[in-house]
């Protein structure tokens, strides 16, 4: 089992674990959305926040969240109240990824537990600076 995926199952059992109201256990993203934890930021906004992964999995790879995270902990919580807020966080990431990758980039959204998802507060991976393989996975 890969890092990422035993991390994915840590973070899945204490997500379950925690309040049921859907807002889910805090996160490193709190930490860095508060000012507590440093981010190498690429874009800020009032509803996103994009910086650069600390483990990164290709040459460039950005993390855009939403700075109110209001129930989104993963894509499959959203609301349709939420449409706005993920559209943008998408347009976000293709205006990330334009910048820092002009050769081209992939969008990755994990979900849940099977979708190695290790930090539940909805999140867009913008990953590009090389070739990038396929099938994923």
């Amino acid at each position: 089992m890969s890092d990422e995926v035993a991390a994915a199952k840590a973070a899945a059992a204490e997500y379950k674990s925690s309040e049921n109201d859907g807002a889910g256990p805090a996160t490193a993203f709190d930490n860095i959305l508060s000012g507590k934890w440093p981010s190498d930021k690429v874009h800020e906004d009032d509803l996103a926040l994009a910086f650069r992964d600390i483990t990164p999995q290709a040459p460039k790879h950005i993390l855009v969240i939403p700075k109110n995270r209001d129930g989104l902990t993963k894509l499959s919580n959203a609301r349709e109240d939420q449409k706005d807020i993920l559209g943008h966080l998408l347009y976000v990431a293709q205006s990330v990824g334009k910048k820092e990758c002009p050769d081209g980039f992939r969008i990755v959204i994990n979900d849940g537990e099977h979708g190695a998802q290790s930090v539940y507060h909805l999140h867009v991976h913008v990953l590009g600076g090389r070739q990038m393989g396929w099938p994923p996975g």
